[in-house]
């Protein structure tokens, strides 16, 4: 649980990053909305593709851990 909200925090904070950047970068006449609004799907593809690698990763852990409470792999 702890480790879920340390990523949580970590994800928060880069998207407050990104938009306090392009809001600067904006004040600072430097035009980004139309890059924003023609880039955006690249948002659902890496949101999509880090929980497929997440869904993997916990996948492959459960396969190789023994299960709880399980008496043939107690120490």
């Amino acid at each position: 649980m702890a480790q879920r909200k340390r990523s949580d925090s970590l994800v928060w904070g880069i998207i407050l990053i990104t938009v306090g950047v392009l809001f600067l970068l904006q004040s600072l006449d430097i035009h980004v909305w139309d890059f924003v609004a023609r880039m955006w799907p690249v948002v659902l593809i890496i949101w999509g593709a880090s929980k497929l690698y997440a869904g993997i990763k916990e996948r492959s852990r459960r396969l190789t851990e023994p299960p709880a409470g399980d008496p043939d792999h107690e120490s």
